[in-house]
């Protein structure tokens, strides 16, 4: 009879809370940090306590991850509002008095800088989905407009600051959201067929565009630099374009295995700029080559591929649009890291997930890979 009342050990206390935890994406997610791990020990050793902090920033992460994994979608979907409202409104608080560094006003102080557009890459997704989650079953073209106009927002005023790497990781967030909740092809189709226009007519007439003097309409001055750089780099092979050109002679000098851990002549004699951050790949494709950029590459597509799988058996609508936005996100980072450091897109300050080193973006990806935790979970719930 004793036994009946006996309290039960901590491990068995831990079970349901470990039942949250979505076995093949969590391997993803460990196979991805050790990759960062390793090369940030070799890319950051001479860069103070880079090492160090960049594990305990994965710590975190990793205790963020555990905490919103045990929150059902359901209590997600409550915050889904009072988060967006947050988040714009102390995005007007920054164009009005916030912190301006490098030219851009992106920080606020708070008694601690905080950079709010970070907030809107979950927010965003979050809003959104509610969004349709509300409108299920009776979905018009004005619906979409709406989603429209609450991403249009928050993603214009980040465009202001300027930051055009957040704002692309916003606008990709929410548009696939709208995506996925049943956008017709015939409103996708005219804006991918205009881009793509805008590209070749650029692409063409380059030497026009980028001469000295050219202003282009809409965009700042450093978007423009950006896209004639990419174009050329050697324009400004020691100014505008050395981070393009080193990054590529990294990546080739690579070869097919890399030239070792460690040893990569490149990363340790500083001539790739930002190597622990927006520029690690490159650090990464010198020391381990093509073979191990491809088991990289695997581990993101491994992800990727989890996560879709995740938003097609989630139970409800918000959290299949939730968990399709979010695991887009993880798409776009690697894409944008990759195709910069590649020369194949302009230079944006996005991270590579899980490689780069940077609290706040390692703080978001925990949060987004918790939810994904928790739609899993919820699933799991609903067949048992």
């Amino acid at each position: 009879m004793a036994a009946v009342f006996d309290k039960p050990t901590l491990f068995k206390r831990a079970v349901p809370l470990l039942k949250g935890f979505d076995g093949p994406l969590a391997f993803a997610v460990f196979l991805l940090a050790c990759a960062g791990l390793l090369i940030m020990y070799s890319s950051g050793y001479d860069h103070g306590s880079r090492f160090v902090d960049h594990g305990r920033n994965m710590l975190i992460a990793g205790f963020i991850m555990f905490v919103v994994a045990q929150i059902p979608p359901q209590r997600l979907m409550a915050l889904a509002v009072p988060l967006y409202l947050v988040g714009v409104a102390l995005l007007v608080a920054v164009a009005i008095f916030g912190v301006t560094k490098k030219g851009a006003r992106r920080w606020l102080n708070v008694g601690v800088v905080i950079q709010p557009s970070e907030i809107l890459k979950i927010a965003m997704p979050l809003m959104l989905a509610w969004w349709f989650q509300k409108r299920e079953g009776q979905l018009r073209p004005l619906d979409f407009l709406v989603a429209a106009l609450l991403l249009v927002v928050p993603v214009g005023l980040i465009m202001k600051q300027p930051d055009l790497g957040t704002s692309l990781l916003v606008l990709a967030a929410g548009m696939a959201v709208i995506f996925f909740a049943g956008l017709s092809w015939k409103l996708i189709a005219p804006p991918v067929v205009l881009g793509l226009l805008g590209v070749f007519l650029i692409v063409w007439f380059e030497p026009t565009l980028c001469a000295d003097g050219m202003r282009w309409p809409v965009l700042h001055d450093y978007q423009q630099q950006r896209i004639c750089t990419l174009l050329d780099p050697s324009r400004d092979p020691l100014g505008k374009g050395f981070h393009i050109i080193q990054g590529m002679i990294a990546i080739g000098s690579g070869g097919v295995f890399g030239k070792g851990f460690m040893a990569g002549t490149q990363t340790h004699l500083e001539f790739i700029p930002e190597r622990t951050t927006d520029f690690i790949f490159a650090a990464f494709s010198e020391e381990f080559g093509l073979a191990g950029n491809l088991m990289l590459i695997a581990g993101f597509v491994f992800l990727i591929l989890r996560g879709m799988a995740i938003a097609m058996d989630a139970p409800t609508l918000f959290a299949r649009l939730l968990a399709g936005a979010l695991t887009m996100i993880f798409f776009t980072y690697a894409f944008v890291n990759m195709g910069m450091v590649s020369g194949i897109l302009p230079v944006v300050g996005v991270p590579l997930p899980f490689i780069s080193y940077g609290g706040t973006a390692m703080v978001t990806l925990g949060l987004a890979i918790g939810m994904l935790m928790s739609i899993a979970k919820a699933k799991r719930l609903v067949q048992s």
